[in-house]
């Protein structure tokens, strides 16, 4: 017997009123803190209690583009930075576009700094002026995350960041590979590192650090990697590699991605590419870098994916075919993660014919985990797929399955995957 559901019982009006104001200051101010400042002003609806509280958060989240007029952006900021005259600042975002601002924009990133700013993110658009860092910026003992955008960077005599943890560098005019060098060895905490250039640099930027874990860079960035630390490097590529390899993390992983997806990689890149993935134990990348790869290689298993452990491709349909290979080149794989995608061409994708002769050394003795997301509409082959998983790995212990079905689809896919036969009793299916 179905019994009948309970129904939720819901708060009046007044009572969430009451719940709101009752709740403290300190929490109030938490809230605020986390969310832009046009959002912040407009709390002050909920309760007369919240109505000038967002005055007292210690931030500012703006963009120019916001406001009706240059004054009127001006006025807010300087009543911002006004009434904390006695108190510290943890967090400052502007984003400006008004060329009349430049100077202004320099000296409030100055005053933030000597107020012990946290966070800081500063981006300028506008054409006619550039905006200068303020030269305190480079002896913040306190900043523990720095964006800079569309900014000048000048009059790197002594770097001392004690704190930083995270250095994000985006379309800095003029940026000098000894600026980026001297940025990063006077961080000695720093973990996050994110380089865009948009524009070529005249060398390799050294990037020596004990401390680092990421490493973000676009095509036009090239760096020369020194860290036993590192995690994950994140890049682009185009008609070269970008990195080079002095000395890596144990356990570091490779994210990388093509910028032209329908433009067919050169054979050097591809070599060049491979010469270094041995050296990586997690690889991060779409079918387009797979299908160069392939290309430019001999008939198979590729040798150079021998020892990596994690594996995450994004495929269109047609493209899963190389899954097969791809698997038979990783005897040691022990997480895949399948994201099937629309393919960017926007060709109709046929259903791919998986062809597997023998089961992949890593099925039997390494892989443990499987994620398949499918960010397409259907994939017809899904089922079979989820059985050949499951029938063939004995230590497999978590199948994730994220995927979308209609209610009654979800239902008979549920039915489906329940009754497959599983060879590990000790694997764990999640279907979201």
């Amino acid at each position: 017997m179905v019994g009948r559901k309970r129904k939720t019982k819901t708060c009046d009006k007044g009572s969430q009123r009451r719940w709101i104001c009752q709740l403290p200051n300190v929490l109030i101010s938490d809230i605020l803190a986390r969310v832009p400042t046009k959002f912040a002003v407009r709390t002050g609806v909920l309760s007369k209690t919240w109505i000038n509280h967002w005055k007292s958060v210690r931030g500012l989240d703006l963009e120019s583009f916001e406001f009706s007029d240059m004054d009127t952006f001006v006025s807010f900021v300087r009543s911002f930075f006004d009434s904390h005259r006695e108190s510290t600042i943890d967090k400052i975002r502007l984003s400006v576009h008004y060329f009349d601002c430049h100077s202004l924009l320099t000296q409030w990133t100055d005053i933030a700094i000597r107020r012990s700013i946290q966070h800081l993110d500063v981006c300028y658009y506008g054409t006619c002026c550039d905006v200068t860092m303020p030269v305190s910026l480079y002896t913040c003992k306190t900043l523990v995350r720095l964006r800079l955008c569309w900014v000048v960077l000048a009059n790197l005599e002594v770097v001392s960041l004690p704190c930083l943890k995270t250095m994000h560098l985006e379309c800095i005019r003029d940026l000098t590979e000894p600026t980026v060098e001297k940025l990063i060895s006077g961080s000695p905490v720093l973990e996050d590192l994110i380089i865009i250039r948009r524009t070529s640099g005249e060398r390799f930027i050294q990037v020596r650090s004990n401390t680092l874990k990421r490493i973000h860079i676009d095509t036009y960035t090239e760096v020369e990697i020194d860290a036993p630390l590192l995690e994950c490097l994140r890049t682009t590529v185009y008609l070269e590699k970008n990195f080079m390899i002095i000395n890596l993390g144990c356990s570091t992983t490779l994210d990388i991605d093509m910028v032209f997806p329908d433009v067919t990689c050169t054979k050097p890149l591809i070599c060049d590419t491979l010469t270094d993935i041995p050296r990586f134990r997690g690889l991060v990348t779409s079918s387009y870098i797979l299908k160069n790869i392939f290309l430019h290689s001999e008939p198979g298993p590729l040798l150079q994916f021998r020892d990596l452990s994690r594996f995450h491709v994004k495929f269109s349909k047609s493209d899963l075919e190389m899954l097969p290979a791809i698997l038979e080149s990783c005897p040691k794989l022990q997480s895949l993660i399948l994201e099937l995608i629309k393919d960017p061409s926007y060709k109709k994708n046929r259903e791919p014919k998986l062809m597997f002769s023998t089961v992949p050394p890593c099925l039997v003795s390494s892989l443990k985990v499987v994620e398949l997301i499918r960010l397409i509409p259907k994939y017809e082959g899904e089922v079979e797929l989820v059985r050949y998983f499951l029938k063939n790995s004995p230590i497999l212990e978590k199948l994730r399955l994220d995927t979308y079905y209609t209610k009654k689809g979800m239902r008979n896919f549920l039915k489906e995957v329940v009754a497959l036969p599983r060879c590990s009793s000790a694997c764990e299916v999640i279907v979201l």
